[in-house]
């Protein structure tokens, strides 16, 4: 079943990524899409990364590139490089911005999968700094807060990736759903980057985990 689409008008939605990824890159530099190609050619001969990017940005519309603007790189970085296990609503070859509607919801949802990622390679005790970003949107998204309950599955995307694999080649602008990781929490997975808007940097947050899953989480100041 398709799911409705929802016209939603959301300021200051959060999102948080690790602080040691760069805050600006090739795509804040170059002004147009045309240039972008060029430069990504040259480039990618010798930086892993950026050939990494040029190869999953051709997946994406040139229309929807988003070049020469403040944290443009942090916003096509959202898609071109999606998790190896792709996410809730995104697959492993093509990523998409995922934000929380309140920054603790946003937190719940980091917290969790860099928890599981600690887990994965038995590391108890570290500290980790995260940048948070927010951005507006003043659009339709795909609804599936009500029902769908395979898409909100603890511990499976198989719904709801299959649901993007239907939703996304029909230029759908992406889904709004019930955050699994916050209680009451929603959150969007925005499939076309032109959408994000006002995208600016917020406040930075360190997590500490001390030998616990539950990790101290400080905003921290300056």
């Amino acid at each position: 079943m398709t799911p409705e689409l929802t016209a939603v008008r959301l300021a200051d939605t959060h999102r948080l990524i690790p602080s040691r990824f760069p805050p600006s890159g090739l795509f804040d530099a170059v002004v147009s899409p045309r240039d972008l190609k060029a430069v990504l050619d040259l480039e990618g001969w010798s930086n892993d990364r950026i050939a990494a990017e040029f190869g999953v940005v051709h997946m994406l519309p040139k229309a929807e590139w988003v070049t020469g603007t403040p944290n443009a790189s942090i916003v096509m970085a959202a898609f071109c490089h999606p998790h190896p296990q792709g996410g809730r609503f995104s697959t492993p070859e093509l990523g998409a911005w995922y934000a929380g509607l309140s920054r603790e919801t946003a937190i719940a949802e980091t917290v969790f999968h860099r928890t599981r990622e600690l887990d994965e390679i038995g590391v108890t005790d570290t500290v980790l700094h995260m940048r948070e970003y927010l951005a507006d949107f003043d659009c339709a998204f795909h609804d599936v807060r009500r029902g769908f309950d395979e898409c909100h599955d603890a511990d499976s995307y198989v719904a709801g990736q299959a649901l993007c694999r239907a939703l996304r080649p029909a230029g759908s602008n992406g889904v709004i759903f019930r955050s699994v990781r916050h209680p009451g929490g929603e959150c969007v997975a925005c499939y076309r980057p032109k959408l994000i808007g006002n995208v600016r940097q917020g406040a930075h947050f360190e997590y500490r985990w001390e030998g616990t899953r539950a990790p101290r989480v400080v905003k921290l100041e300056g």
